[in-house]
This record gives C-alpha cells, sequence and structure tokens, in this order.
C-alpha cells in the first residue's frame, strides 16, 4: 500500500541509534499511547515486555529516549508519552500498515456507493467524508476541484455606476456570485453585450477551455465589441478564478462533534476548541490538503509539522483521488487527535480514495 514516507535524516539518525531493547520499549509507549492517550511508567512496561528487564533498567532506556527527544513525561514521577517528533519517527520507520479485509472493503463500498449510478458526485463526496468520521471517530474532509467546472449561463447585474455583480452559473446548477469593478461610462447596453457574447460563444467550456478560447478570440473581440465591453467579458471570466486564489475548490467536512468523544480533561477540551477554529479556517485547510496532492499514496502531517494544526495538536491523513484518466481531482482523509490509530486509518483512507476515483471517473 502507498505510504508517503519521507523520513528526515535526524529521524533516520534516531532510528539507528536505537538497539532492539530500545526500539521494543519505544514502541510500546507509542502503542499505548495511540490505545489510551495515556502515559506509561516503567513498572508496567517490564511487566509486557516480550525481553526480563527490571523496572530500573527499563527507566534507564526511557531516559534515552528521552534524550533523544522521542518520548517526555508530561507530569513529575508520571510515564511517558511519545513527542511529535517521537511520532514522526514511528510513523516513517517503524508503522506497520496491513490491510482491509474484504468485509471492510464491502462495508465501505456499500456506505460509499450508496445509491449506485444514480449517486451524484457532490453526493459521493459527502458520503465518503461521512463514512471516514464514522470508521475513524475523527473529522473526515474531502477537498473537490472545481477548475474542470462548465459554463451554463452568465450574467451581469448592475449595482452601482462602477460596480456590477457578476453571475456565473455551472451546468452542475453551482452559482458563482462576484462582484466587480466597472470602468466609468459603462453603459448598460455593454453589460448586456458582454453577457449576450459570452453565452453566445463560450457556454458549455470548462473555465480553462473558456479562458483560453478568450485569449484566442481577442483580435476578434476587439474588433467585434467596444474596449469597455472586452474588458467587461474578461472581468467576468477572472472574477470566478479569483475567488479562491486561481482554484475553485469545495471543502466538505463531516464528523466535527466525534473529536468531543474522548475528551479527558480541560486542557483536551481547549485542544479540540483550538481545532475546530483550524477546521473553520478553510483557506489554510484547502492548501494544506491540497499539498497532499503533489505526491502518490497516503500522507501524514502530524501536529505542528504544518502551521494550521501548531497549537491543537492535531493529525490529518490524506490521499488523492483521481479520475480515469489519472489526473488528481480531489484530496480525502482525516482530521483527528495525534494519536490516531494510523495503522487503521491509512489503509481506510487509500481505499476510499481509490473507490471515489473509480466512482466519479
Amino acid at each position: 500500500m502507498p505510504v508517503d514516507r519521507t523520513t528526515s535524516e535526524t529521524a533516520t539518525s534516531a532510528l539507528s541509534a536505537l538497539d532492539q531493547r530500545s526500539r521494543e520499549i519505544f514502541r510500546r509507549i507509542v502503542d499505548s499511547y495511540l490505545e489510551t492517550g495515556e502515559p506509561l511508567g516503567s513498572r508496567n512496561l517490564a511487566r509486557i515486555l516480550p525481553m526480563a528487564l527490571s523496572p530500573a533498567s527499563v527507566r534507564n532506556v526511557m531516559s534515552d529516549l528521552e534524550g533523544l527527544g522521542l518520548i517526555y513525561a508530561p507530569h513529575t514521577s508520571a510515564g511517558r508519552l511519545p513527542t511529535e517528533s517521537g511520532l514522526r519517527l514511528f510513523v516513517d520507520a517503524m508503522l506497520e500498515v496491513g490491510d482491509l479485509t474484504s468485509e471492510e472493503r464491502r462495508d465501505i463500498e456499500s456506505r460509499v456507493a450508496g445509491g449506485g449510478g444514480g449517486r451524484t458526485v457532490d453526493g459521493v463526496l459527502s458520503e465518503a467524508g461521512r463514512m471516514l468520521s464514522g470508521l475513524s471517530r475523527g473529522a473526515g474532509v474531502v477537498l473537490a476541484s472545481k477548475s474542470d467546472q462548465r459554463l451554463k449561463h452568465v450574467e451581469f447585474v448592475r449595482l452601482e455606476p462602477t460596480k456590477a455583480l457578476v453571475v456565473l452559473v455551472g451546468e452542475d446548477g453551482s452559482v458563482e456570485n462576484r462582484l466587480i469593478d466597472l470602468d466609468p461610462g459603462t453603459t448598460p447596453s455593454s453589460l448586456v453585450e458582454a453577457a449576450n457574447y459570452l453565452n453566445t460563444h463560450l457556454r458549455g467550456r470548462s473555465l480553462a477551455e473558456a479562458r483560453a478560447e478568450l485569449n484566442q478570440r481577442q483580435v476578434r473581440v476587439r474588433a467585434e465589441l467596444d474596449q469597455l465591453t472586452a474588458r467587461l467579458i474578461d472581468a467576468g471570466l477572472a472574477s470566478w478564478v479569483e475567488a479562491t486564489g486561481g482554484r475553485p475548490d469545495t471543502l466538505i467536512v463531516r464528523g466535527q462533534a466525534n473529536l468531543l468523544e474522548d475528551v479527558r480533561a480541560a486542557e483536551d477540551l481547549e485542544r479540540i476548541r483550538l481545532l475546530f477554529d483550524d477546521i473553520e479556517t478553510q483557506r489554510e485547510l484547502v492548501r494544506l490538503l491540497g499539498s497532499a496532492e503533489a505526491g502518490d499514496g497516503v500522507r501524514i502531517f502530524i501536529g505542528s509539522e504544518n502551521k494550521l494544526f501548531s497549537l491543537s495538536g492535531s493529525s490529518l491523513v490524506v490521499s488523492p483521488y483521481r479520475d480515469s484518466e489519472s489526473r488528481v481531482v480531489g484530496v480525502l482523509g482525516v482530521i483527528g487527535p495525534t494519536r490516531l490509530n494510523y495503522a487503521r486509518i491509512v489503509p481506510m483512507v487509500d481505499y476510499t480514495a481509490k473507490l471515489v476515483g473509480r466512482l466519479i471517473g
């Protein structure tokens, strides 16, 4: 299963510094944290290790691991928890990712495919986010690109002498309303001419195709229309692109409430509040999810490795999904606390991405 493992030189060096005993103790601490969220002490560790070690010997190894920055003590005389660096090392070099069972695959397929061929693309994506949320007990997220959206109708509505509203309707029924500036002296007839030109020549084309077509027609446009109308046509198309920084995307988030189920203390509640703030900052989340499109396979972002989750201490497991021509058309995954069950969620996200690609391809 493709997992984008980008072990840093520091992580590689830290792993090579661990002997078999140290790796086993480190693994047990991480496994315990991922399962319970609680620190693991030397006495309990000594009881579950496959080799015979006294609590004192375990404490010595734990001290070495702490010195390497892989674990830490949350309180005096407490057990140990993995640091974010420790989690990154574990995920990059020690995580054992299995595969889904046939039953798990059928379950995912039935939830996402649902209504079969009659289900819309938006319905498939929304259900994928809901399904990932339900199975992971985190928040399911889906980023769907609308870069291939096709135009159905364009209209200019004058609001003020130098302001107009551009209404762009896509063939899927989506509507974008954008405010544009008008040149002084723009007449009502210019607005009508611009809309008529776009609806006549560019209807049914994607935004990228419309822009390319417009560029090719520039000479003829200026011959057919006056300068003000030509600028209106260009502004009308540009408004659709500039609304989201050149890339119109839809962000679907499902299951934020799941993140409240495992709140154990006041600091956990504050972390969840911060995570909700992160999710609400959709522009940053879109940018972060978009960065996952660059590589193949599942990518894992842990805590402060990205500025979006620097305060909440959360993790993101994501994978791109592709259309029938193998083009990346979106990203989906799971947001949750850093103690996500990575071994279970990675194959789940990977399979869901492939399934969604088949359904919408």
